[in-house]
C-alpha cells in the first residue's frame, strides 16, 4: 500500500505527514470482501437466513435493573387467516420503534399473541366444513365442532407466526400467547367473576344487535352500514333470491275520531316490523299534526292486528323524514326503544332468532321476515292503504360476519355498566396522564366516553370463552333463583348454597361465550400473569399502537378495564395509524377484490397464481361464489401483469413512507417496486464503497486517526448532510412520524451521497490520490452511519450491507453540521443541475464532448466557483471546464452550442463537436429554450414579491426567514436581468 501513496513534489510535507497518519499501512482488522456482495439487490437471497435467526433469538430476558426498559404489546392478529396489509402495517411500525429503542440502549419487550375471534373464526371454519363435508357445527355437535376449530387454530397460527417473521419483526417469541390459553382463560374468569360481584356485569333484557344467520348478538364493530342511493338488491342468507331494499313506503294509519274517515300516512322503510307497531310518532311542533296535538289521547287503527295504538308526540321523530309521521316498533329499532320506553309503551317482539315471524302473529306466523314483508305489503294494498311506494337514499345494517342484514331484537344479555368505567378512562385523557397520538382522536375519544352505554358481552356461539356464570334454582316449592358466577361447577355450588340458604340446589353454566373484545381487553393484564403473577415489571406498557377505527372497540376497554382492577391505565401513550387503502384509495374488501397479501408484495406473484389463490380460499369456503368472482375481475382489472417482487425491506419501507396518522393510507405496488430500485441504489454505493475500501487497504483501525483537517468543503458539506439525516431520523421517530425519516434517508441517499458525493470521489479514488484515502473514508463513514439508522426500517439490506463496510469509530458527527456551508455546496449544486437540464434539453450526451465554459457575474461568484470545478466537472459530466470573469455579456460568444444562465451567480455556455453539429436540427433552439425558462423566473419572482408585500408575512415570519425571502427576490431580479440581456 505504501507504494500507493506516492505524491506530487508539490504536495505539502505536513499534509503528507497527517496523510501517512490516516492512512493505516497494514490491515489490522478484517471485514468481509466485497466479492461477497451480488451484482444487483436480491432481498429473497439476503432474508431467508436472516428470518430464522429472528426467530431463534426473539427471547425476553430477564432485565437488568440498571437497563432503562420499553415494553409494548402486538395487537393479537385474528385466527381467520393469514396477515393482511393492515396487520403489516402495524407490525412494521412497532418494529422500527422497538428496534430505535434497542438502538438506544433500551431492553425491549415486544410481546406476540393472537386472538381467538369468536364470530369471524367459527363463520369461516363452519364455510370450511360445509364445502368439505356438507355439514353444519349442528350436525357435529359442539364437542367435534370445537375440535375443528382447535386444528384450524394450530395452522392458522403457524401461519401468523411465518408472517411476522418474514416481516423481519424481533417479538419475544418466548412471551407468546392465545386468548384462549389457560392463563388467558383464567384471567377472563376471574374479571367477570369480580366485575359480575361488584354488581357491574349484569343481567338484563334490552336492544342487541342480532344476526339472525349467527343467532347471536354481535358488536357494533360487526355491523356494517351498506350506502344505498336507491332500489338495491341484496343477497340475504336463507333467501333464494335478492331482497329489494332501499324504498320508502307510506302507509295509512286510521284515526278513530267520532267516526270520521282521516288517516296519517306514516313512512317506513320496514313494513315487516309493522306487526309490533306499539305506537305511530310526531314532531310535536310538526304543523301537519298541529290539530291532533290539542285533542286528547288520539288513538289510530293498526292496519294489519285491528288494534288501537296511540299517537304520540316526540322531538326525536325528524320531520323531515317522509311524511314526518313514523311508526314505533321498539322490539326491532334502536330510536324507537328509546321513544317506548320514555312513553312507557311495552314492545311488541315479532321475529324469532332465526328471523321468523312468531306464532303469536298468526296470518304470517313461521315464515321469514323478507317474505312476510310482501305479503303485508300486497294485504296492505288490497285495502287500499298502501298509499305509495317511493326510491329512498338509505344505510343498510348488515352482520359483517354472515353477511345477513341485522335485526334489533330484545334479548335477555349479559351487560357490563360502562359509564363510570367510561368516565374514569375519559379523566385520564383530559389529566394527560394517558396521551393519544395524534391528539385528533382525543375528540372521538370523549364522543364515546362521556356517555358510554352499556356493553352486551354475551354471544350466542359455540367458539369463545364460556361464561363463568351458573344459574341456581331451589328444587323446592318456591323455586327461588339466582345467578352466581365462579371458576367451577363446586365454586358456584358453594356460592348458591349462601345466597339461597338451600341444600336443595341444581345448578346450570350458561351455554353462552364472551365477547371476543372482553379477552382482548384484558390482554394488558392476562399477558403479564395477572391475576396469579406479581405484574409489576411488565405492567403498564409503554406504548399501545394499533388502528384508528378501534379505539373504542379495544384501546377505550382496555383503559376501562386496567383502571377498575389495577388504578393504573394499561398503557402511557397511545398512538393511533390510518387504514391501509389501496391505491385509488378504496377500502380493501372481497367485493372489490383490491387485497393485497404482504406475502404478495414480498414474492411477487404472477395473474395466475393471484387467481389461484382467491380459488384456493373459494375452495376452503373463505369466500363464497359472488365474492370469488367479484375477486378475479378485481385482481385482473388491478394488477394485470402480476405483482412484482419487492422484498420485505422495500414493503416496510414503503409502508412507513406515509404519514401513519393519517386517517387512511393509499398503498401502492408501483411505489413498492420504486423503493426496491432505491434500496439497490444504496446496494450498487455500498458495493462500490466497500470495492474502493478494499482496493485502497483501508481497514477499521484506519478512523482511530480520523483527521479533520484533511477534508475538503464537499467532504465537510457531506458530513454535515449526514448530521441532518440523522437528527431527522431520530427526531422523526421520537415523533412517530415516520414518513420524516424515510423521506431523509431518499434524499440523503438518492440525492445527496450517490448522485452527487459518490460522483465526485470516483476518479481520486481511481486514482489512488490522498484525496481519495480521505474520500472513501467519508463515504465509509457515511453510508455505516446511514445504514446504521436506517437499520430498524429496512432490517434485512442494512445487516448484510453492514458486513462489508470497514467500521469507523464512534464519531459525533452533529459537530459537522454547517448551515453556512451546505447554502455554499446548494448554490454551486443548483449551477449544476441548470447546467445538466440544459444539456438535457439540447440532448448533449458525453458523445458529444461537452466543454463547458463558466461566465461568474462577479469577482465573489468567481472567487466561489474556482476552488469547485472539479466537482463541477463530475456532476456536470462534462469534459472540461473553463471559467472566467463576465464583465459584459459580448464575452458570450454566440457561436456556443447553448448557453444560459445557472442561477445568479454565473451564466454557461457548452461547446460540443462536429458529431453533433450533425445532429443539431434535433435540439431545441436555445432561444426558445431562454425565453421558457425567463418566463418562469419572471412568475417565481411575482410570487416571492407578493408575499413579500403581504402584511400577514411581513409581521409573522422571523427575521431571518425575512432576510432569505428578501435575498431571494434580489437573486431573481439579477438573473433576469442576465438572461433578458443574452436573449
Amino acid at each position: 500500500m505504501q507504494n500507493n501513496l506516492r505524491l506530487s513534489g508539490n504536495l505539502d510535507k505536513i499534509f503528507y505527514k497527517k496523510l501517512k497518519k490516516f492512512v493505516v499501512l497494514f490491515n489490522r482488522y478484517k471485514w468481509k470482501s466485497v466479492a461477497g456482495l451480488a451484482e444487483a439487490y436480491k432481498p429473497k437471497e439476503i432474508e431467508a437466513g436472516k428470518r430464522e435467526k429472528l426467530h431463534e433469538t426473539g427471547h425476553c430476558v430477564q432485565i437488568k435493573r440498571e437497563t432503562p426498559t420499553f415494553r409494548m404489546l402486538l395487537p393479537p392478529p385474528n385466527i381467520t387467516g393469514n396477515l393482511h396489509l393492515g396487520h403489516a402495517l402495524m407490525a412494521t411500525i412497532q418494529d422500527v420503534i422497538c428496534r430505535h429503542k434497542k438502538q438506544l440502549g433500551y431492553d425491549v419487550e415486544w410481546i406476540p399473541g393472537t386472538d381467538h375471534a369468536g364470530i369471524a373464526t367459527q363463520v369461516v371454519v363452519e364455510k370450511k366444513l360445509g364445502k368439505d363435508c356438507s355439514l353444519t357445527r349442528q350436525d357435529i355437535g359442539r364437542e367435534k365442532f370445537l375440535r375443528e376449530i382447535w386444528k384450524w387454530k394450530e395452522e392458522k397460527v403457524n401461519n401468523i407466526r411465518e408472517d411476522l417473521k418474514k416481516l423481519g419483526c424481533i417479538l419475544c417469541w418466548n412471551r407468546e400467547y392465545f386468548t384462549m390459553d389457560k392463563t388467558q382463560a383464567y384471567a377472563v374468569n376471574e374479571a367477570f367473576i369480580r366485575l359480575f360481584e361488584q354488581g357491574l356485569i349484569s343481567r338484563q333484557e334490552s336492544l342487541v344487535n342480532w344476526s339472525c344467520a349467527l343467532e347471536s348478538a354481535i358488536s357494533d364493530i360487526e355491523v356494517e352500514l351498506l350506502d344505498m342511493k336507491g332500489p338495491t338488491q341484496v343477497p340475504v342468507p336463507g333467501y333464494d333470491k335478492n331482497i329489494t331494499f332501499g324504498r320508502m313506503f307510506n302507509i295509512k294509519y286510521k284515526i278513530l275520531d267520532n267516526g270520521t274517515e282521516d288517516y296519517i300516512t306514516v313512512s317506513t322503510t320496514r313494513p315487516e316490523t309493522m306487526l309490533g307497531d306499539v305506537a305511530v310518532a310526531v314532531h310535536p311542533f310538526d304543523k301537519r299534526y298541529s290539530k291532533y296535538r290539542e285533542s286528547d289521547g288520539v288513538c289510530l287503527m293498526h292496519p294489519l292486528r285491528q288494534q288501537l295504538i296511540p299517537l304520540i308526540f316526540d322531538d326525536v321523530v325528524d320531520p323531515h323524514f317522509g311524511t314526518g309521521a313514523v311508526k314505533i316498533t321498539p322490539a326491532h329499532d334502536r330510536d324507537d326503544f328509546k321513544i317506548a320506553k320514555r312513553h312507557e309503551l311495552n314492545p311488541i317482539q315479532v321475529f324469532s332468532t332465526k328471523g321468523f315471524v312468531l306464532e303469536d302473529h298468526k296470518e304470517f306466523a313461521l315464515k321469514p321476515r323478507f317474505v312476510v314483508r310482501e305479503e303485508i305489503l300486497q294485504k296492505l294494498a288490497e285495502q287500499n292503504l298502501l298509499d305509495s311506494v317511493s326510491d329512498h337514499s338509505m344505510q343498510l345494517p348488515m352482520c359483517s360476519r354472515s353477511k345477513d342484514v341485522l335485526e334489533y331484537m330484545i334479548k335477555e344479555q349479559w351487560f357490563l355498566q360502562c359509564q363510570q368505567l367510561g368516565l374514569n378512562a375519559l379523566s385520564e385523557v383530559q389529566s394527560g396522564r394517558l396521551q393519544i397520538i395524534p391528539n385528533k382522536y382525543e375528540v372521538e375519544w370523549q364522543r364515546w366516553l362521556e356517555d358510554c352505554h352499556d356493553w352486551c358481552i354475551s354471544r350466542q356461539l359455540w367458539w369463545g370463552h364460556q361464561i363463568p356464570a351458573y344459574k341456581a334454582r331451589c328444587n323446592n316449592e318456591n323455586d327461588k333463583e339466582v345467578w352466581v358466577a365462579a371458576h367451577d361447577e363446586q365454586e358456584a355450588l358453594m356460592k348458591a348454597l349462601e345466597l339461597l340458604k338451600s341444600v336443595d340446589i341444581s345448578i346450570t353454566r350458561d351455554q353462552d361465550v364472551l365477547d371476543t373484545w372482553f379477552s382482548s381487553a384484558l390482554l394488558p393484564l392476562s399477558m403479564s400473569g395477572w391475576p396469579k403473577k406479581e405484574i409489576k415489571g411488565h405492567y403498564p406498557l409503554d406504548l399501545i399502537e394499533t388502528g384508528h377505527d378501534i379505539l373504542f372497540f379495544w384501546v377505550a376497554r382496555m383503559v376501562m378495564l386496567g383502571l377498575i382492577f389495577t388504578g393504573e391505565t394499561p398503557f402511557k401513550k397511545i398512538l393511533l395509524n390510518g387504514i391501509v387503502c389501496d391505491a385509488h384509495g378504496r377500502k380493501m374488501s372481497k367485493s372489490l377484490g383490491n387485497i393485497i397479501a404482504p406475502q404478495q408484495v414480498i414474492e411477487g406473484a404472477s395473474l395466475q397464481d393471484l387467481q389461484k389463490e382467491i380459488h384456493a380460499s373459494h375452495k376452503a369456503g373463505i369466500l363464497d361464489e359472488l365474492e370469488t368472482q367479484k375477486s378475479l375481475i378485481g385482481v385482473h382489472r388491478m394488477f394485470p401483469s402480476g405483482i412484482p417482487e419487492c422484498g420485505t425491506d422495500a414493503l416496510r419501507f414503503t409502508l412507513c413512507s406515509h404519514n401513519i396518522k393519517n386517517h387512511f393510507i393509499n398503498f401502492d405496488v408501483t411505489e413498492c417496486h420504486t423503493n426496491k430500485k432505491f434500496l439497490n441504489k444504496i446496494w450498487q454505493a455500498a458495493r462500490f464503497v466497500a470495492a474502493a475500501a478494499e482496493d485502497l487497504e483501508i481497514s477499521a483501525k484506519v478512523f482511530e486517526d480520523f483527521n479533520e483537517s484533511l477534508l475538503s468543503k464537499w467532504d465537510l458539506w457531506i458530513l454535515s448532510r449526514l448530521a441532518h439525516t440523522l437528527r431527522q431520523c431520530r427526531e422523526s421517530l421520537e415523533n412517530f412520524n415516520l414518513h420524516f425519516a424515510t423521506a431523509g434517508f431518499k434524499k440523503f441517499f438518492y440525492n445527496e451521497l450517490c448522485d452527487v458525493y459518490l460522483e465526485t470521489t470516483k476518479n481520486n479514488i481511481k486514482l489512488k490520490s490522498p484525496e481519495g484515502y480521505v474520500q472513501c473514508s467519508v463515504l465509509c463513514i457515511c453510508l455505516r452511519s446511514a445504514l446504521e439508522d436506517m437499520q430498524p426500517f429496512t432490517p434485512f439490506i442494512c445487516e448484510e450491507l453492514l458486513k462489508y463496510i470497514p467500521q469507523p469509530i464512534t464519531l459525533d458527527v452533529n459537530k459537522f453540521y454547517n448551515s453556512s456551508l451546505e447554502a455554499e455546496i446548494e448554490a454551486l449544486l443548483e449551477v449544476c443541475e441548470q447546467i445538466r437540464q440544459l444539456k438535457s434539453r439540447n440532448q448533449i450526451s458525453r458523445k458529444h464532448e461537452p466543454y463547458l465554459r463558466l461566465y461568474a457575474h462577479s469577482l465573489k461568484a468567481l472567487s466561489i466557483l474556482q476552488p469547485h470545478l472539479r466537482e463541477i466537472k463530475a456532476l456536470t459530466l462534462t469534459n472540461n471546464v473553463e471559467l472566467r470573469l463576465l464583465q459584459n455579456n459580448s464575452q458570450i460568444h454566440k457561436d456556443l452550442t447553448c448557453y444560459s444562465t445557472a442561477g445568479y451567480m454565473c451564466s454557461f455556455g457548452i461547446l460540443t463537436n462536429e458529431l453533433y453539429a450533425e445532429e443539431k436540427k434535433k435540439a431545441i433552439h436555445q432561444t426558445n429554450a431562454n425565453n421558457d425558462k425567463l418566463s418562469k423566473l419572471e412568475k417565481e419572482l411575482e410570487r416571492y414579491s407578493t408575499r413579500w408585500e403581504d402584511k400577514g408575512f411581513r409581521k409573522s415570519a422571523s427575521s431571518r426567514v425575512q432576510e432569505k425571502h428578501l435575498q431571494k427576490i434580489q437573486q431573481l431580479k439579477f438573473e433576469i436581468e442576465k438572461i433578458k440581456s443574452m436573449i
